[in-house]
């Protein structure tokens, strides 16, 4: 993925975009670039995750990283790795319809796109 075809936030004012402030023009594409070849989902389901309510939680996860000292690629890098380690709970499976097992970013990454999907219908 190039930064030729990342697709721009359509959510500036929250989501990964708002909650990275002002690292996001520089974060967007390395977060993209990182988050799809962690789940190897599309660029439009990557954008639709970034710009969700998930996006800013991966955003928190990014900026503790930085905090903790970490430079902005390594922090997206290490959030990436945090985010696969975890996993789709049953109960969360049986919230959202994410089946359980899966690594969380990329079953959050998936519903983000179809949910984006529905909602352009």
């Amino acid at each position: 993925m190039t930064s030729m075809n990342i697709p721009a936030t359509q959510n500036h004012e929250w989501g990964f975009w708002g909650t990275m402030a002002e690292h996001a023009a520089v974060a967007w594409p390395i977060a993209s670039k990182a988050i799809h070849d962690a789940t190897d989902a599309d660029r439009h389901a990557v954008r639709a995750f970034l710009d969700s309510r998930y996006g800013r939680h991966f955003a928190d996860g990014v900026n503790n990283q930085m905090h903790g000292g970490a430079s902005l690629t390594d922090a997206i890098a290490k959030t990436a790795a945090e985010w696969m380690g975890w996993r789709i709970t049953r109960r969360m499976s049986r919230e959202t319809g994410i089946p359980a097992g899966l690594p969380y970013l990329t079953g959050l990454v998936m519903n983000e796109a179809i949910t984006a999907e529905f909602q352009e219908d």
